[in-house]
């Protein structure tokens, strides 16, 4: 069994931003897609997914609308705005600086 990763602060809105680059989808698919994508290492619980869909609504980098999901469900449909596509890429930008900083310092002997 693998074990629970936390993600570091700000992470996560990068990743949600990430999974909806993909198209429109619903929380639970967005959470489902996120486990999935990391190889079962990430786990985003409702408690922290759900506030962070309504701050990035609220930033408007994301947009939703009400439908129906797969299992015939009244659910709310997240997508990716132009102010969000903007933002996926300046957040991606910064990671990578950030990782390959983080590598650099661990690979020190």
């Amino acid at each position: 069994m693998k074990e629970k990763t936390d993600l570091l602060q700000g992470t996560l809105d990068m990743l949600i931003l990430k999974a909806l680059q993909l198209g429109p989808m619903h929380g639970f698919g967005i959470s489902v897609l996120i486990r999935q994508m990391s190889k079962d290492v990430l786990q985003v619980e409702q408690g922290s997914l759900y506030p962070a869909l309504y701050r990035l609504e609220e930033q408007g980098w994301i947009s939703s609308e009400w439908g129906t999901s797969e299992n015939n469900r009244k659910a709310k449909f997240y997508k990716l705005t132009a102010a969000g596509r903007k933002q996926l890429a300046e957040e991606t930008s910064n990671w990578e600086r950030l990782s390959t900083a983080i590598n650099l310092i661990l690979k020190t002997t």
